[in-house]
């Protein structure tokens, strides 16, 4: 193999302070000549729930408009993606410091411009885990669900869902269906049933359940809540996007108060612990709304969390 042929690569944990946890995801450099179904194929070879390449431009192109980023699944190319967006802004603070600009790296993804900030390095801290948040969209509520038929393709009883606070479609970028519960005990009942519940869910604009339950632990700095995400037959260690549709729901109906710090754990059921922090505001004068579709009142959505780098290496491509 030519030196001219490899590409640097590198895997990350995210959401996570501690290897072989949290939700992995590998980066790849593209130099600008990958083609994307190339970069399809990459993102089959590695296997993982997300790929993304990093195409770098012009410095002050990168300074204007970010970074270019394109994630993909290992069946197609996606506008956001949290976990993703996350980790190479992670890499991309260690490895290319040009890019940091007032402790924020953004990322020009195909949903748009996205910023993730970090906190301040302390002086001889070890550069990894690396802590930072990002702030996404501002979300879009869509249609309410009803409850029964959510839960005809969840394994759950309507009497595990929260009667105070609707099942909604809520989107950042990606829309979810989000579904919040009485007691965190009932996300061991969850048991998706995936060609039913993906039938159901496009005809309302959205692909994937978030569901998510309040947790008790006592001496806690934050409201703690505990979250699964089952798809195609598996389940996704952290989910960051959906995460950003949850604390917007959160906050507009009034189970988190605006501007209030929550801290999920999702991946602990299928032994890869993940640690979301999560805040939202209402926009000045709003009040926490009702569920009619459209824009909301809430906004400065933030996801943040930890991430390690796990390994690096080069593909050798034809």
């Amino acid at each position: 193999m030519s030196e001219e042929s490899a590409l640097d690569y590198f895997v990350l944990d995210v959401f996570s302070e501690t290897r072989l946890a949290g939700n992995p995801l590998a980066v790849v450099l593209n130099p600008g000549t990958l083609t994307t179904e190339m970069m399809q194929s990459i993102a089959r070879e590695m296997n993982l729930s997300e790929t993304t390449f990093i195409e770098r431009r012009a410095a002050d192109v990168e300074r204007r408009e970010g970074v270019r980023v394109r994630i993909f699944t290992t069946q197609e190319e996606l506008p956001f993606a949290g976990h993703p967006t996350l980790g190479t802004a992670s890499l991309l603070r260690a490895i290319a410091p040009e890019c940091v600009q007032d402790e924020t790296v953004t990322l020009a993804l195909n949903v748009g411009a996205v910023p993730v900030r970090f906190e301040s390095q302390a002086a001889g801290r070890p550069e990894w885990p690396v802590r930072g948040e990002m702030t996404q969209r501002d979300p879009e509520f869509g249609p309410t669900l009803d409850a029964a038929a959510v839960a005809a393709v969840t394994g759950l009883a309507v009497e595990d869902f929260d009667p105070a606070r609707p099942i909604q479609i809520v989107s950042t970028g990606t829309a979810f269906a989000i579904v919040l519960l009485r007691s965190a005990e009932a996300l061991a009942r969850l048991r998706l049933r995936q060609e039913e519940a993906a039938e159901f869910l496009s005809v309302q604009g959205a692909r994937w359940f978030y569901v998510l339950g309040p947790a008790t632990e006592h001496g806690a700095s934050a409201q703690q809540w505990r979250a699964r995400m089952q798809f195609n037959g598996g389940e996704d260690p952290a989910t960051g996007s959906a995460a950003g549709c949850a604390i917007s729901h959160l906050v507009r109906h009034g189970a988190v108060a605006s501007g209030e710090l929550v801290h999920v754990r999702q991946g602990v059921e299928i032994q890869r612990p993940s640690d979301l922090f999560l805040r939202a505001e209402l926009r000045e004068g709003a009040s926490a709304a009702g569920s009619d579709g459209g824009k909301g009142e809430v906004t400065n959505v933030r996801v943040g969390g930890s991430t390690i780098l796990v390994a690096k290496g080069c593909l050798f491509l034809p």
